[in-house]
């Protein structure tokens, strides 16, 4: 039994984006679609998921023609899909979100005793039992939602489940789950659809890899013989010379001076300094404290207790308007929550961080933002009137950069930089990373990509529990030390 599409086209106004899609896949395969941001895979799976009516072409399940009328119809023909975009209510507890709509009664009433029951037994047979079943969902890290997210779909036990950028947020053990539960759907005969940019996890996981350019799928590899090399020059159109580029040795006085900065419940002593054009990483697994020190670092979380230096001077900001005064600037994790002002066009969202009321004439939001467009190769070259949801992810997250980038800043923080963001896109973005280090910005970096915690940095902090365990040059290291100290299997503590 399987899934067949035929000659799937869909066309938005006057531009196809689909252009006769074809593929064959069984119950029991992982399926990889690989391609750089903009080739098609988001209008694919919502295709696939209901959400984006086909114009042409037949969808077929089991040897029956698939007319899916909806997202809710998808689902009762046992089609699942999760986002890369979180779809979870933040209000409501993760046993709400899991059990919406299926929540057990007694008597008329909810059982919630039976509910919270039930849903921690769905996030231990998957291997997600960290999650706590009672917590808001709002209180979770990113990667913590990422796994209710894969959980709730998991809940109706679908025939086939599509999973876009699943492993963007998570590390160490968590990584492991999500790969053993890959393992377990597979023998159960599950046919899963998965989309990601991390290109070795693909050759790991893939029974088969499918590469989708410009709408099109143009290759199929075996991944028992292909390379990365091989899929991101079929991903690109052509040959990518080096992804990570070479780092320096020399830097400058230190800009930024951590002294035991502790905010209770989430860091605590952390110690640390940047030095002028250095690229120093911080890598943890979930619940480290990362993206926590980070954002108060910037002022949008207070700090307890602990010294802030910057160029010499004590700071202690309260407020990220006064981190962006004195130079600092934070490039979030999540661009299209905390990032992007969605509904808002390209232009506005490029100059948001620098737009003072009526102070940035017409003439120089039009100037910044084709300059932004143009330096960071922003596609398509005429989208500033586009609003900002109609990009692709990498798109998207080169308008978050711009807009800090325009500020001017002489320390950049980058959380999570190529979440969701294709090798070809993430080779652009490192290139600028570089050429901002050149130029003497101090870069400071949270990554949960070991790869590109280690590759594109200088030196690397490894956080764990909310201490700084371990400092290590990143030319001499690799990823098994690194994820050792995250895991805790060196004894050792730097504060």
């Amino acid at each position: 039994m399987s899934l067949v599409l035929r000659d799937i086209r869909k066309s938005y106004g006057l531009t196809e984006v689909l252009h006769g899609i074809n593929l064959q896949a069984e119950y029991g395969q992982v399926v990889a679609i690989v391609g750089a941001n903009g080739a098609g895979k988001s209008t694919l799976i919502k295709t696939l998921a209901g959400a984006v009516p086909k114009d042409s072409g037949d969808l077929v399940l089991d040897g029956q023609p698939l007319n899916l009328k909806g997202p809710r119809d998808a689902i009762r023909q046992g089609i699942c899909t999760v986002y890369q975009e979180l779809s979870l209510v933040p209000e409501l507890s993760v046993t709400e979100n899991l059990l919406m709509g299926v929540l057990p009664k007694r008597r008329g009433l909810i059982d919630w005793g039976a509910a919270r029951a039930r849903a921690k037994e769905i996030l231990t047979s998957i291997g997600f039992d960290a999650v706590d079943e009672t917590a808001k969902t709002r209180d979770l890290s990113i990667a913590k939602q990422q796994m209710v997210e894969i959980a709730k779909a998991l809940v109706s036990q679908p025939k086939i489940l599509v999973l876009d950028e699943p492993s963007a947020v998570l590390s160490g053990s968590d990584l492991d789950s999500l790969y053993a539960l890959i393992g377990q759907l597979r023998q159960q005969g599950t046919l899963i659809l998965y989309i990601s940019h991390r290109l070795q996890e693909v050759l790991t996981l893939a029974d088969r890899i499918v590469i989708m350019k410009d709408g099109s799928f143009v290759a199929e590899l075996d991944p028992k013989e292909a390379t990365e090399d091989e899929i991101i020059t079929l991903m690109a159109g052509r040959q990518i010379e080096a992804v990570y580029p070479q780092r320096r040795e020399t830097f400058g006085e230190p800009t930024l001076l951590a002294q035991d900065l502790t905010r209770e419940g989430e860091f605590d002593r952390v110690n640390f300094q940047l030095r002028k054009g250095e690229v120093l990483s911080i890598f943890g697994l979930v619940g480290a404290g990362r993206s926590e020190l980070v954002e108060t670092i910037f002022g949008a979380r207070q700090l307890h207790s602990g010294s802030l230096s910057i160029n010499g001077d004590v700071k202690c900001f309260n407020a990220p308007a006064k981190a962006i005064k004195t130079g600092l600037a934070l490039v979030t994790e999540d661009r299209k929550s905390t990032g992007l002002v969605l509904g808002h066009d390209v232009s506005e969202n490029i100059n948001l961080a620098t737009m003072r009321g009526a102070f940035l004439s017409p003439a120089k939001r039009r100037s910044n933002t084709e300059m932004m467009i143009h330096n960071l190769s922003i596609q398509p070259g005429h989208c500033k009137s586009m609003e900002a949801w109609q990009l692709s992810g990498g798109n998207q997250q080169k308008v978050v950069v711009s807009k800090w980038l325009l500020t001017n800043p002489s320390i950049l923080i980058l959380d999570e930089p190529t979440r969701g963001v294709d090798m070809a896109t993430r080779a652009e973005i490192y290139q600028k990373i570089d050429e901002l280090a050149v130029s003497g910005v101090s870069i400071l970096m949270v990554s949960s990509d070991l790869t590109e915690a280690i590759s594109m940095a200088d030196r690397v902090l490894i956080m764990r529990d909310g201490r700084v365990v371990k400092e290590l040059s990143a030319a001499g290291t690799n990823e098994e030390e690194v994820l050792a100290y995250a895991i805790g299997g060196h004894d050792a503590c730097i504060n």
